[in-house]
Parts: structure tokens; C-alpha cells; sequence
């Protein structure tokens, strides 16, 4: 079997030669999607295709769980701004000229970014996702889709938006595709009403599937709510019942530890987005240490490429660790470790999905990543990875057991960046005109 034969097959494979766990070693891949062995050296397995590593380092894939794919077709489009200005004068005028076609295309152009640089799933919040799982079952990533909720309170607008979540989670199943799982989505405390809260809350347990939301992100957030409800937001959400096991709450940067107490309590994960928040000047880290002592579960994620402005994992990586560091003035904080559990192996606790970890009977969700300058010397892996490593130096990603790049390579990515930019330019220029 040829290089160009083996993508977008799941078959059996024979990776060799890499770095795992500080040492080389080799890993099959069983052909159902899972990991089959892990060990120095593989002999009693078959294998249609051989990955000679040269060294590579293998790591889980990625997990990047909380972004909105398709605004990458307003990267670099308004940047600098005040966060309220930038939504309500930039970017919500612009999404309002979206068509299926635009929504298609901006979630091709995310999953090969995402591909790129080493992401195998993502937890992904936006509009119209059918046309999003049309993309990402055609990429071969993983990702939980949730139709996003904004009501403004307007109790018909509310019945409107439900029934699109409704239609939205049944025509995602549709798709009969595992790696294509629904979810549910409100906005925010200050976009949807009690109503809508307490119904995303009841509909995500009826249907056993994920509630994702934005949680605490500005202190400005924090005081309307007090204002209006005489309760923080993730009171106001428990309230509503939002916060149970499955709920994904992003950002998270403005709690207190009666907060982290009951996200603690709930069995909530909470997202870190760091280059978002401190690019839209959010004034405020992510409490993780105090969050990590009473047990919340942290993840990681890049937020929309029209905030951060990439989708690249190692960067955020890097960037959540040493802000951590920075604001909370201890250099101990989020060791390298850390900073990899919470982009692969906690994102994949809080979907319910058995990856984020190389091993036999885990997801083949995993990435290489290329012999480079940035990886000499090799003293430790995960501080290499973390501190050191770009995304773009990222090989081979494989998600499910099936290869999506080898060698840098990935099969359509020209005709994706050509069109993705076209309707791009054609979006600017008839929100422009209207």
C-alpha cells in the first residue's frame, strides 16, 4: 500500500520507531479505530501500512474544547478592539449575512487547521451545524456540535431557538457517524433567559448529551448578573440546573471560590481560553490553582480564530501554562504536565470519550510530531512539547484509527484554503453592502 493509498482508511497499522514515554517504542493501530498494542517491539500483529517515526514523538491528539469553527472566515477581520465593541459592531453584523454555504466552508477551513496542527476533536458552538458536521464528517476529525442559543429573553424567540436545537441535535444523529456527537448550547447568562437556561439544562439530560456554555468571562458578566438575578452566574446557572456532569463551561476567568466550589460540587469542566481572554483584555486568569485543589476538571481551548486568531493547541499550551505562571506569580503552577492533560486527556473526560491517552484499548486519536531543532535536546517530553513545540511541527495526525495527514501532508488542503478564503471575501463584502 502506497502513502497516498493509506489516507482516510481504517486499517490496520504499524507505527514505529517513536518516542513514548521518554522512550522508543512501537504502536498498533487494530484497524477498528482503536489502539491494539503499545510496547518496544510489536511482532504478533499484521499491519497494511508501516510508519517508520525516525524518532518522531508520539502524543495523544489534541482536545480542543471550546472554539466556534466556522469564524475562522473573520480571522484577522477586526481585531484590537473592546470585547462588546468587537461583537456588537463587528462580528454580529457580519454572522448576521451567514449562509449554509459560508458556515460549510469557514468548518472546512477550521478542521484542516485543526488537522495541521495536531487537534483529533474539538467542542464546537455555533449556527447552522448541520453544515459543520457535513465538514467535519468529511475531514475525519472528532467533534461535539452544539446549535448556540440566544433568545434575548423574547419568550416566541425562545421557541424558535428550541426547536432549531431540537432539529439541530436529530440531524446531527442523522449522520450515523460516532465521531460526529451532538450537544447543547446557551450562550450565556446575558443572552438567554431563565426559560431558555432551564430548558437547554432539561433537554441536554433527556438527551444524555453535552450543555456548553459561556461561563464568567468578564467581570462585567459578573456584575449584571448579580445585578439582575442578586446571584453570581454559576449560581444563576445551578439555578437553572446547567450545572451537572456534562455541562462544558468556557472561559471561567472571573469565579471566586464559592464558584469553584460549585463547579467542584456539580462535576462541571471548565475551559481555559487563554490567548482569547488575555487578547480581548479580560483582566483575569482562569483560577486554576485554586480549581485544581478542589478537583474541578480543567480543559483547554482556543476559543473562535477570529478571537485568538489560530486554532493551534501547542500555542494555547504554551500560552495557558505560562500565564498561569505570570498571574499567579508561582513558576510551579501548571507544570508541562498539567498543561498536556488539560489539552488532551481532561477534554476527553469531559465528552465521555476513551482517549487523551496512548495505550492498548484506547481511541486511535494521536499525532507525531516530526524530529526538529525545537525538539534537541530531548531531556523531557512533556516540557518540549509544552514550551518548545509548534503545531505546524506536528507530521502525522490520525483520528479513529484513520490517517488524516502523513508527512506534513494532507490530501485537498489547497482547494479548501482557496475556496474557505473566496467565501470569506464574498462574506466581508456583502455584510459591507448591507
Amino acid at each position: 500500500m502506497t502513502d497516498t493509498d493509506i489516507f482516510g482508511k481504517q486499517v490496520p497499522i504499524l507505527i514505529r520507531n517513536v518516542s513514548l514515554n521518554g522512550k522508543i517504542q512501537e504502536i498498533y493501530l487494530d484497524g477498528t479505530g482503536m489502539i491494539g498494542a503499545v510496547g518496544e517491539k510489536i511482532t504478533d500483529h499484521d499491519a497494511e501500512f508501516i510508519i517508520d517515526g525516525d524518532g518522531a514523538t508520539a502524543l495523544p491528539g489534541m482536545i480542543n474544547m471550546h472554539t466556534h469553527s466556522p469564524m475562522g472566515l473573520l480571522r484577522g477581520y477586526a481585531d484590537d478592539m473592546q470585547l462588546f465593541e468587537w461583537l456588537s459592531t463587528k462580528i454580529w453584523p457580519t454572522e448576521a449575512h451567514l449562509t449554509e454555504d459560508d458556515i460549510y466552508w469557514g468548518a472546512k477551513l477550521a478542521c484542516l487547521e485543526m488537522i495541521r496542527t495536531g487537534t483529533t476533536t474539538f467542542n464546537d458552538m455555533y449556527f447552522k451545524m448541520e453544515s459543520v458536521g457535513r465538514a467535519v464528517d468529511e475531514a475525519g476529525i472528532r467533534a461535539c456540535l452544539s446549535y448556540c442559543m440566544i433568545d434575548g429573553g423574547d419568550h416566541a424567540k425562545f421557541e424558535s431557538e428550541a426547536r432549531i436545537m431540537e432539529s439541530t441535535v436529530k440531524n446531527i444523529r442523522s449522520l450515523h457517524n460516532p465521531r460526529v456527537m451532538p450537544g447543547v448550547s446557551p450562550h450565556a447568562v446575558y443572552t438567554v433567559s431563565e426559560e431558555g437556561l432551564a430548558w437547554c439544562a432539561e433537554y441536554a439530560k433527556k438527551e444524555q448529551i453535552p450543555l456548553h456554555v459561556h461561563l464568567s468571562e468578564t467581570e462585567q458578566e459578573v456584575a449584571d448578573c448579580v445585578a439582575a438575578h442578586g446571584m453570581r452566574p454559576p449560581a444563576w446557572l445551578d439555578h437553572c440546573g446547567v450545572l451537572f456532569e456534562q455541562c462544558i463551561a468556557a472561559h471561567c476567568c472571573w469565579l471566586d471560590g464559592g464558584d469553584i466550589t460549585l463547579l467542584a460540587k456539580r462535576g462541571v469542566t471548565a475551559v481555559h481560553n487563554p490567548i482569547s481572554n488575555m487578547k480581548l483584555a479580560g483582566n483575569r486568569a482562569l483560577p486554576y490553582p485554586e480549581m485544581k485543589t478542589a478537583g474541578v476538571n480543567v480543559a483547554l481551548g482556543t476559543d473562535g480564530a477570529s478571537s485568538n486568531n489560530a486554532l493551534d493547541m501547542f500555542s494555547e499550551m504554551k500560552t495557558a501554562a505560562i500565564l498561569q505562571k505570570f498571574f499567579w506569580n508561582d513558576p510551579t503552577v501548571m507544570p508541562a504536565a498539567d498543561a498536556l492533560k488539560i489539552a488532551s486527556q481532561n477534554g476527553a473526560k469531559a465528552l465521555g470519550l476513551n482517549a487523551g491517552v496512548i495505550a492498548p484499548g484506547r481511541l486511535a486519536d494521536l499525532i507525531l510530531i516530526g524530529r526538529n531543532p525545537l525538539n534537541v535536546p530531548f531531556f523531557n517530553t512533556d516540557s518540549n512539547a509544552v514550551y518548545a513545540t509548534s503545531g505546524l511541527a506536528v507530521s502525522t495526525t490520525i483520528c479513529d484509527g484513520v490517517i488524516l495527514m502523513h508527512d506534513g501532508v494532507i490530501p485537498g488542503a489547497e482547494e479548501i484554503m482557496n475556496k474557505a478564503g473566496d467565501v470569506a471575501s464574498d462574506l466581508v463584502r456583502r455584510a459591507a453592502q448591507a
